[in-house]
């Protein structure tokens, strides 16, 4: 399990989030929704890369922060600019965000599942 510590900083920082917002009664403005949400997907889709670059044993801290801020403020901005302009850069960004969480997800999913199965079989 050595490659789920090297997963911590992406861990802790989806768990602090997480609280962050579900135990504080902070609201916003019904206008910064869709950048926010779109910032908030952005900074999930970095999460989970960061997860699994830490199972992969490839995470590094300064790729990972640097591609969390910067990604989710240019997810916002691309919302902005397309507000501006009266193009849905929105949907197109949600869409891409949204398959690279769903691909994550899914190859942290088959790494948990394949090391269960090997620790079964070390156990039987």
């Amino acid at each position: 399990m050595s490659a789920l510590r090297n997963a911590i900083l992406p861990i802790t920082g989806l768990t602090a989030g997480f609280c962050a917002v579900y135990f504080t009664q902070a609201t916003v403005p019904p206008f910064w929704g869709p950048y926010l949400s779109l910032a908030a997907l952005a900074g999930l889709d970095s999460i989970c890369g960061g997860i699994r670059a830490g199972i992969e044993g490839k995470f590094a801290d300064d790729v990972f922060l640097s591609g969390f801020f910067l990604n989710t403020l240019f997810a916002a901005a691309l919302a902005y600019l397309g507000d501006r302009i009266g193009v849905d850069l929105f949907l197109a960004a949600v869409v891409m965000l949204g398959g690279r969480v769903f691909l994550n997800l899914s190859l942290i999913r088959r790494y948990v599942l394949t090391q269960a199965q090997l620790m079964t079989k070390k156990e039987g």
